[in-house]
């Protein structure tokens, strides 16, 4: 895009234009007011670090029933005066998705939410941990002979999805059947939590909520030593047994948003290994600097462009008054490259003090619970990957010589991350 780009004249949220490179567009917007309507969906765009976080931070304010869907379909009833909460509360189940941890609002969240941290216990994640060595030996396994991948379906869908399979316990023999059922088109560019307005019409995740009743039911009915009885027996904070459904819910948000973020995590960091043959030998000889590195590949790249919030009284952001009723797009990627935060937000910096201070796994009571998760198989991905490949490199037959690079990226506004990142290397 060039300097002379009317960036108002671009529609975000259906124009392609800006799906390959939305940052300057993020500039734009910052550069007039970090928190800012764009012209044509009447959206509340906000770029701003500070602003960002203070959103996040006021969920009295700030509904998340709209988390996922934004502008689209639009909320089912005019929303008009300076406090819509009970009109929120009347008609949220309305919206696509509203059966979505994503998209609760407290009470109702900070009860799934509670569940949801039971299953994750600190335990139950260590031993996740140990298995996720193995997983991501066994997944390059199947290409290391050959001195070439395609990183996202040869290793990234793959090994997410059998890592977050281990940690609710789904059983071993239905291990292939997952993958076959969820990821048989990854080549193509699908994903479990893709987000568009089409698919937003109906749950894409009926089969997870399919297997996991089965799961949850049987387990009911006949205990076993297993983490899925363990899920089927977990409890509310006052004690109280979920219904099948909440458990359904949670188990099925985790397993499906969580290996969307943490593919386009591994895409970004290999794509920055393999244009950084320096970088590699960095990690290689100095294994601490890897923590580093998922954050600032993090930070570089969102994997979620934003989350969206509706406003449900008439407030104030950064000096700018917020109506109530309007839809405001926290965008997690423009405030990462907030000059005023991270200075020189453009370059790619693993010695950066404060990488970890990032917006993509949110902030506040929505904070992403599987942030330790992802965080942990970036860091294993990364050490087995350096482990068994030398000379990382971007296979220019697929992508184009590094003056003129072509990466083919989800072609949604809240997904951040190519559809598929072509290597080649050395086996080690």
């Amino acid at each position: 895009m060039s300097e002379n780009t009317d960036f108002d004249a671009i529609d975000f949220f259906r124009d392609n234009t800006l799906i390959q490179d939305p940052y300057p567009y993020f500039d734009h917007l910052r550069e007039r007011c970090p928190v800012t309507v764009e012209s044509h969906h009447n959206v509340m765009m906000v770029t701003g670090y500070d602003e960002a976080c203070a959103i996040y931070a006021d969920a009295e304010n700030f509904s998340s029933c709209n988390a996922v869907t934004g502008p689209f379909p639009g909320f089912p009833v005019p929303l008009q005066g300076d406090d819509v909460s009970e009109l929120i509360a009347a008609h949220r189940d309305e919206l696509p998705m509203s059966d979505q941890l994503p998209t609760m609002d407290p009470p109702m969240h900070r009860d799934h939410r509670g569940l949801l941290m039971r299953l994750m216990t600190p335990a139950r994640l260590r031993e996740n941990e140990e298995a996720m060595w193995k997983l991501a030996d066994r997944q390059i396994d199947e290409f290391i002979d050959r001195g070439s991948c395609e990183l996202v379906s040869d290793f990234a869908g793959p090994f997410t999805m059998y890592v977050i399979a281990d940690l609710l316990g789904v059983p071993q023999e239905d291990h292939d059947e997952f993958r076959k059922r969820l990821q048989g088109n990854r080549r193509h560019g699908s994903s479990v939590g893709a987000t568009s307005h089409d698919a937003m019409q109906h749950s894409p995740l009926a089969y997870l909520y399919d297997v996991f009743t089965t799961y949850i039911e049987e387990r009911r009915r006949e205990p076993r030593a297993d983490v899925m009885t363990g899920m089927a027996t977990a409890t509310f904070e006052d004690g109280s047994l979920p219904e099948v459904i909440d458990v359904v819910r949670v188990a099925t948000n985790l397993f499906a948003a969580g290996q969307e973020t943490t593919v386009r995590l591994l895409s970004t960091a290999l794509m920055v290994l393999a244009e950084q043959p320096q970088l590699q030998e960095l990690l290689r000889n100095d294994r601490s600097k890897i923590i580093n590195f998922v954050e600032e590949s993090l930070r570089i790249e969102s994997p979620v462009k934003g989350d969206f919030r509706m406003a449900r009284r008439t407030t104030s952001v950064g000096g700018v008054d917020i109506p109530a009723g309007t839809t405001v797009m926290v965008i997690n990627g423009a405030a990462n490259h907030d000059p005023r935060k991270f200075p020189s937000p453009k370059k790619f910096d693993v010695e950066r003090g404060n990488s970890r201070q990032h917006l993509s796994f949110g902030r506040g009571i929505h904070t992403c619970p599987g942030g330790p998760l992802a965080r942990a198989e970036g860091r294993i991905s990364i050490e087995r990957l350096l482990d068994r490949m030398a000379d990382i490199r971007i296979n220019e037959n697929e992508h184009g010589p590094a003056a003129s690079r072509r990466y083919d990226y989800l072609p949604t506004y809240i997904l951040r991350g190519v559809r598929t990142l072509h290597l080649e290397f050395t086996p080690l």
